[in-house]
């Protein structure tokens, strides 16, 4: 039996969310849990209605996102008993709304109240007092990404930043923006275009990476006309200015003057960045080592004439004939077929022939937890790979590298919000795919599962095979050259691997000279790593280094 005296908070809450299950609220479930609502309330100085809120809603707070009508039904009674609290716990910051266009309103409980719970003592929000510039535009990080994950209204997002500044009067950032006076939506327009330079590293700031400031669109939609026309107060006061492309204006395009830089972050030391998406890697072309790929004759041909095509030359006389006959003038090309089998590395090696850069996509970044942001990420990356191909001399290759999750068939009749994400990018990806202006390739050990839509998409496709016996002595004997002739034959013959599993097996055999010095028995040592490379799957048994 719980008693007074070994009342905690956690125990108040599992008691009165006990009580509360098909309660409807009542006078009875009141006085029911009379002690333990009493607890809470003085503990957290909360009246009692709010107590109980809270306490349902700690009872959620393993769900990232918890929905209202949820807790209706648990204690039946209407979702509107509920609405009524939930503000007063938001200005205390004991919960965070998401609320999204379109979308239904859903909350989450903090980490920190949790844990406060946790320990039975009263959750009070963090004073971020005596911070370095540095210290503050990690707050700022956070601030943002609530409000761009709708945790945040505009007014709550301003007053945060505001009393940040308040309580850090002593950095020279704070000062000089509050030295401009500026009203709150172009002080806060102001601060968050520092944040993308600060913390993004971001010179190349584009109209999507700011609309998720305001709460409507008629806001935003005033913000940007000025934004277009030049008009806005930033470029008044020259703390904003359109980036170029070949001496042309870019209106769509945006970045913090030289003297913002000067005036705002001389304590950073940093006065000239440039983006770094993380949605993608840039690979060099002359970073990228020279390879020799083994063939069929049929595949080989193939990769000779997509060669020539994307070489500069003739990319161009094509890219302009076909644009004239109103064709698409995009490269979009598939590699296919079975792993280890130099998709990849075929891609890197047109890319150093044809001195162009390769911009791999980061497949794991475009996935983002929540609904919506996705779609973002994939548009972004299509637009980031649109600024480099005018702003490169030679047009990059952007590749799609292992992208069976992305172009696989699309579900019919998504139910699932993961389902709908999934499908979005899918039409996303597709509608770029039907404009694009590049150079394009996407590789794929599962092509059999491709969606139609992709298949057509693609104007190249090669298949990868696994190579013929004649190549695959080329490959042991270019991997490990100590090898003669008879035991290559003997190796490509017994085992039908690719040219990754030989690259495997040949790593194996360097790092066992480097540890054990080199043996006599060449062919019995490669022939165990052979067999260690092809999993038995017949019975279970350890796998080792």
């Amino acid at each position: 039996m719980v008693t007074s005296k070994n009342i905690d908070l956690l125990t108040a809450v599992e008691q009165i969310v006990d009580l509360a299950k098909e309660s409807k609220l009542s006078k009875e479930f009141y006085r029911k849990a009379d002690k333990y609502i009493k607890y809470i309330s003085e503990k957290l100085e909360l009246t009692k209605e709010q107590s109980v809120m809270i306490a349902l809603f700690i009872n959620w707070s393993d769900e990232s996102c918890i929905h209202l009508k949820d807790i209706s039904e648990y204690v039946k009674c209407p979702v509107v008993c509920i609405l009524r609290y939930t503000d007063i716990l938001e200005s205390r910051e004991l919960i965070r709304c998401r609320r999204k266009r379109n979308e239904r309103v859903s909350f989450r409980v903090p980490f920190d109240v949790v844990e406060a719970f946790k320990h039975d003592e009263k959750y009070v929000p963090r004073r971020c007092t005596n911070l370095t510039c540095l210290e503050l535009f990690a707050e700022l990080e956070n601030i943002f990404e609530e409000r761009d994950n709708n945790e945040l209204t505009f007014d709550t997002m301003a007053s945060k930043i505001q009393s940040l500044f308040a309580d850090n009067p002593q950095i020279e950032y704070v000062q000089k923006v509050k030295d401009y006076d500026l009203d709150t939506d172009v002080e806060m327009l102001l601060v968050l275009f520092s944040h993308l330079f600060v913390n993004k590293e971001d010179d190349d700031i584009r109209y999507y990476q700011l609309d998720f400031l305001y709460d409507n669109k008629r806001d935003w939609s005033n913000i940007r006309g000025k934004l277009s026309r030049g008009h806005h107060k930033l470029f008044w006061y020259n703390l904003i200015e359109y980036n170029n492309d070949n001496g042309m204006v870019d209106r769509d395009s945006f970045r913090m003057t030289q003297k913002a830089k000067d005036e705002f972050f001389g304590e950073l030391s940093i006065t000239n960045r440039s983006r770094k998406n993380k949605l993608e890697d840039l690979i060099k072309s002359e970073e990228i080592v020279e390879k020799k790929l083994y063939y069929g004759d049929n595949i080989r041909s193939q990769i000779n004439e997509l060669s020539q095509l994307i070489e500069d030359t003739h990319y161009k006389e094509i890219h302009t004939r076909m644009k004239e006959s109103g064709f698409r003038c995009g490269f979009t090309c598939l590699f296919y077929g079975a792993p280890g089998t130099g998709k990849t590395e075929t891609v890197l090696q047109l890319g150093r022939q044809t001195g162009r850069d390769i911009i791999q996509v980061n497949l794991s970044q475009i996935k983002s937890c929540w609904v919506g942001e996705s779609e973002k990420n994939i548009k972004n990356l299509f637009d980031v790979y649109r600024n480099k191909v005018r702003k490169s001399k030679l047009v990059p290759i952007l590749l799609f590298n292992e992208a069976d999750a992305i172009i696989n068939q699309r579900m019919e009749g998504a139910q699932t919000a993961a389902n709908k994400m999934e499908n979005s990018i899918q039409n996303i990806i597709l509608q770029e795919m039907e404009n694009f202006d590049g150079i394009l390739i996407a590789t794929t050990n599962l092509a059999g599962n491709m969606d139609k839509a992709f298949e057509r998409r693609f104007l190249y496709k090669i298949k990868f095979e696994k190579p013929t016996l004649e190549a695959r002595m080329s490959i042991w004997h270019e991997m490990i050259p100590t090898l003669d002739d008879s035991v290559t034959r003997t190796l490509a013959t017994k085992y039908d691997f690719s040219g990754g599993q030989i690259e495997n097996i040949a790593r194996h055999y360097t790092i066992g000279n480097i540890l054990h010095g080199k043996l006599d028995n060449d062919i019995d040592i490669i022939t165990s790593y052979c067999d260690n490379e092809r999993l038995d799957t017949r019975e279970s048994r350890k796998i080792g280094f």
